[in-house]
């Protein structure tokens, strides 16, 4: 077949070139929204204390101050859990939602000749 003729490079883009750009601006999205949720370092500091704030314990036995600063500790902890947990969760949801709008474009392009011929001979 003719490389010249312009089916050909019309079959050639449509279901060639343009799925290899979908797929490419796919896989940016996917990793933009991993980066931009920070979802490994997310899950690599998931117990560690919110914004860094923890206490040092102190010299001798005190045991008051022991369990007020272990206390103080483990809330640091527990708010940082919840924000990260929340944060992964929310990435991990805008994760899913590109992906299946990834496949759904993928779908809707190779189609949408399709959906055209429809379109002109049925409205």
């Amino acid at each position: 077949m003719d490389k010249n003729l312009l089916i050909y490079q019309i079959v050639e883009f449509h279901f060639f070139d343009v799925p290899l750009q979908i797929l490419k601006v796919w896989k940016n999205y996917l990793r933009f929204f991993a980066n931009y949720f920070s979802i490994p370092l997310l899950l690599k500091t998931l117990f560690s204390p919110w914004r860094k704030i923890y206490w040092e314990y102190p010299r001798g036995f005190q045991i008051g101050l022991i369990f007020e600063i272990l206390v103080g500790n483990l809330f640091s902890r527990l708010i940082g859990f919840l924000m990260r947990s929340v944060l992964i969760v929310v990435g991990c949801l805008f994760e899913i939602l590109t992906f299946f709008l990834g496949i759904f474009f993928l779908f809707l392009w190779y189609f949408l000749p399709l959906i055209f011929v429809y379109l002109i001979f049925f409205f």
